[in-house]
Parts: C-alpha cells; structure tokens; sequence
C-alpha cells in the first residue's frame, strides 16, 4: 500500500493535542541515536544485554536500558528474560521490528555510499558561508 509524500507528510506531521502524533514518535524512536544501533545490531541475532551494549559501544547503561524499553514498548524487540541465576535476557527483533530495521538497514547503506557526496556538499557550503560573513 502506497501512500502520497503528501499524506505520508500530514500523517507523521499532525499532532494530537499536546502530545506528539504517534507517526512521529514511533518515527523519532526508530531513527534515534541508538535506536538505529540496535536495530542494526539486532539484524545479526539476538543479543544479551551487556553483549549489546560492547557491540554498540559508548552507549550508557541507562540509556541503552531506556532504548531497549522504547523499541520494546513499540512491538519491534522482544526482550526473553530467563528464569535462571543468573538472570539471562535476551533480546530480538521481531518481525515488525526486523521490518523497521532492514528500512534503517537501507538508509544506512545509503549513507555509507554517499557519504563522499555529502563531504563534498558540507565543504561547499562552509566555503560559501565563509565568504559571505567576510563580506
């Protein structure tokens, strides 16, 4: 199901009283910081939590805990705790979330390819802005 740049924009853009439209916070959760980096991560396998977090690197406990919850919260990570001592949790896409992830996958790709041209583009613009407030 196709939907128009036009109706997609209105979706994600609308916002419901004072809160954040639900398009748009499931959105900014997907795209964050490290939410992009575990779903990554997560495309390889399931991962325990402190395996996730090495992997992931320089990410805080807490933060990746609060990560961990939202993505859990939205249907995209499956968190599997064992009832063993020590505890063992686990975590894992699901398939919503291995959805999502492989659309980060592709943006992520394309960053990856074309990050040249985006150099390029930022030494330009610092090289016109430049010239413009010696002026």
């Amino acid at each position: 199901m196709s939907v128009s740049t036009e109706n997609l924009l209105s979706e994600v853009m609308t916002a419901q009283g004072e809160s954040m439209c639900p398009h748009r916070l499931v959105l900014e959760h997907v795209t964050s910081r490290w939410g992009v980096l575990v779903l990554l991560q997560l495309l390889d396998r399931p991962y325990r939590f402190s395996e996730l977090r090495r992997a992931i690197g320089r990410v805080s406990e807490k933060m990746l805990t609060q990560t961990l919850q939202t993505l859990e919260r939205d249907g995209l990570i499956h968190r599997d705790a064992k009832p063993v001592i020590p505890p063992r949790v686990d975590y894992s896409l699901t398939d919503l979330g291995h959805e999502a992830a492989e659309q980060v996958r592709g943006l992520a790709e394309w960053t990856a390819r074309r990050m040249d041209a985006v150099q390029e583009a930022r030494e330009r613009y610092d090289t016109k802005k430049a010239g413009r407030e010696q002026s």
